[in-house]
């Protein structure tokens, strides 16, 4: 999968980002996708906090951010090898659906078990997932059933005062990210795409 930083980040800028999210804080953040808003996504308060930020029913749950396949086991029981070699796999972002979510905010979990996981590789996020130790919340910037911003620039000034720590990287990166694939991968090895 192709990286889509080329230029370093600022040492401070992910500091503060992953101080924030360690103290329950919501972020906006650039990911492997488009812009998105991110938490702790073992803190029930802060998912708590994206839910309300994007208006968004409690029954609809939100994916989640990790550095590595290896971290996704932690939080999904049906992670099989065939998931993680899709996830490593994969030549652009892929989220996975996966049964038998654990140790993850309940709000995170469908009602049928499910999580949806994704590892990044593009280099803010996964280093912001592998520093803070923990999967992040990872949803697009927008009110629920609103257009997502596909740019910085895109986002509203409402919405950045809604959160706590506004990440600077990225923030003059003007190419459009689609958001990412979702493949539903049941244990018994059912095969769902959601979107390709």
């Amino acid at each position: 999968m192709k990286d889509l930083a080329e230029k370093p980040y600022d040492v401070d800028d992910m500091r503060m980002a992953v101080d924030t999210l360690r103290k329950g804080g919501v972020i906006l953040y650039p990911t492997d996708t488009v812009w998105g808003l991110g938490c702790d996504a073992t803190n029930a308060a802060a998912v708590e906090k994206v839910f309300a930020i994007k208006h968004r029913p409690d029954n609809k749950s939100m994916l989640v951010l990790v550095d590595s396949t290896d971290r996704a086991k932690m939080y999904a029981d049906g992670l099989t090898d065939v998931a993680c070699d899709l996830m490593e796999m994969s030549d652009k972002p892929l989220t996975l659906v996966i049964d038998g979510a654990k140790n993850i905010d309940k709000k995170l979990v469908a009602d049928d078990g499910s999580v949806g996981i994704r590892v990044t590789r593009e280099k803010f996020s996964h280093d912001l997932c592998y520093r803070l130790g923990r999967p992040i919340v990872s949803t697009s910037v927008n009110i629920s059933s609103q257009p997502a911003a596909k740019v910085f620039a895109d986002i509203s000034p409402e919405m950045l005062e809604t959160v706590d720590y506004v990440v600077k990287y990225r923030q003059g990166d003007k190419r459009q990210s689609k958001p990412s694939s979702i493949i539903k991968l049941k244990a018994d090895g059912q095969i769902t795409i959601i979107r390709q």
